[in-house]
């Protein structure tokens, strides 16, 4: 097991190797009550042309069927997982997102009883054509639910006007029709592949001995031999947008609108997020809350509190994001265009970036108090070769110009735009 201390945050990061290739990381956090235990791997909804390890042969499986598997592992022979833990005293979710799907729980007594839980149901697909058929109705429930949601629908559209060939642009649930050619043989073909150990980690957070944890792995990880690396395949995605304008109606009181670019540095690692915060600093000072244009554009009533943005950089794909609720959304996207040619032009200010870094740094910060929000960090960013934790030596080595370089070479390419009109609007 490996320590590493980061004295200027005051953390300290266990890591232990398992035989298996797992990852296992435990972040001690003296005095708090509850505990974050999360079981990931690095598979999500993008993931539906592979080569599995031995093989020479290209895979193809149906849209959605990460979601899928996700949802059938909480079905066990002798009932279901949640009711398990909740006679455990706790709570227990599951996501599945673009590149990862995770599993987790969250105690303040049991922990012990609750890990192995965690580490033993994820092992243990329990698929028959019976279960698998009965799923395909509630997640298709599920599919025409975010359908008729304007916030899902509007950043969807969005990436389809973003993307031309990533998966990216595909609801991670899938569609109705890519559901129904799921079967309990591509369940298991996909559980097989991705949900070896070697391809996934095991995080714990709170006040929780190092030595208890990695006992409970190495009672109740399966020895299974390492079948080398899964090579995840992707269709060439052109540097362009795919469409300008994708505009759409729905049963809404106001018009919701998104706009976006497409990032395509393809980093990973410590460059990764550099380049994100350098994507989040720029962000903020045009279009953030403490923004001349953002105060500008409220008080004239063309957005509201729910205006906000984002950053997502995933290795294979990236975007910069930023939306909300506005009467005129033609009018707000003409403006923040503007706004973009005018940072282009005369550059960034240097004490609005030094005051920005400082606050988005404090927030970094204070996002340390709480083990939930480390839990849901810290996997993903592992998946991508970076650490939580290196955001505070970032935090001291950004400058200026890093973030003008990324400025210069992300926003060279004119946003695209997804808006959602009421269903009685003639636009």
């Amino acid at each position: 097991m490996k320590t590493v201390e980061y004295s200027r945050i005051g953390e300290k990061l266990y890591q232990y190797d398992h035989v298996s290739g797992l990852k296992v990381f435990i972040i001690p956090k003296k005095g708090y009550r509850k505990v974050y235990a999360t079981f990931a791997t690095f598979y999500g909804s993008i993931n539906n042309t592979f080569i599995i390890p031995g093989s020479r042969e290209k895979t193809h499986v149906p849209d959605g069927i990460a979601h899928f598997l996700e949802h059938k592992l909480f079905e066990q022979k002798d009932g279901d997982v949640t009711e398990k833990f909740a006679k455990l005293g706790s709570e227990t979710n599951a996501y599945t997102s673009f590149t990862q799907t995770v599993y987790l729980f969250t105690c303040t007594s049991m922990f012990e009883d609750n890990l192995k839980l965690l580490v033993d149901f994820v092992q243990n697909p329990y698929l028959t054509d019976a279960n698998v058929e009965k799923e395909k109705g509630i997640i298709g429930q599920e599919i025409r639910m975010y359908e008729d949601n304007a916030d899902w629908r509007v950043f969807f559209n969005l990436l389809d006007a973003i993307y031309v060939n990533h998966p990216v642009k595909i609801d991670i649930a899938g569609t109705i029709d890519s559901i129904s050619k799921i079967s309990k043989e591509t369940l298991y073909t996909c559980y097989d592949t991705f949900y070896h150990p070697s391809n996934m980690a095991i995080l714990v957070v709170g006040d929780i001995d190092p030595q208890t944890v990695i006992g409970i792995v190495n009672d109740g990880i399966k020895d299974r031999e390492n079948p080398g690396e899964i090579e995840r395949i992707f269709h060439d995605e052109p540097a362009h947008h795919n469409k300008k304008l994708v505009e759409k109606q729905l049963a809404v009181s106001m018009p919701q609108f998104q706009m976006g670019i497409k990032d395509n540095s393809g980093v990973t690692g410590y460059d990764l997020i550099k380049r994100k915060v350098s994507l989040e600093i720029i962000l903020s000072i045009l279009i953030g809350r403490s923004s001349l244009l953002y105060n500008q554009l409220y008080s004239e009533g063309l957005i509201n509190q729910n205006f906000g943005y984002e950053a997502s950089l995933e290795g294979s794909f990236g975007f910069t994001s930023w939306g909300g609720q506005s009467k005129d959304p033609h009018k707000v996207a003409e403006r923040i265009n503007e706004e973009i040619l005018r940072i282009h032009r005369d550059g960034i200010d240097e004490s609005s970036f030094n005051r920005i870094r400082k606050a988005h740094e404090g927030r970094f910060i204070r996002s340390l108090n709480s083990p939930e929000n480390i839990s849901y960090e810290f996997i993903p960013l592992y998946f991508k070769g970076a650490n939580y934790f290196d955001y505070s030596k970032l935090y001291e080595e950004l400058t200026l110009q890093d973030a003008q370089a990324v400025l210069k070479e992300h926003f060279s390419q004119e946003p695209s735009l997804s808006i959602i009109w009421p269903l009685n609007d003639s636009k």
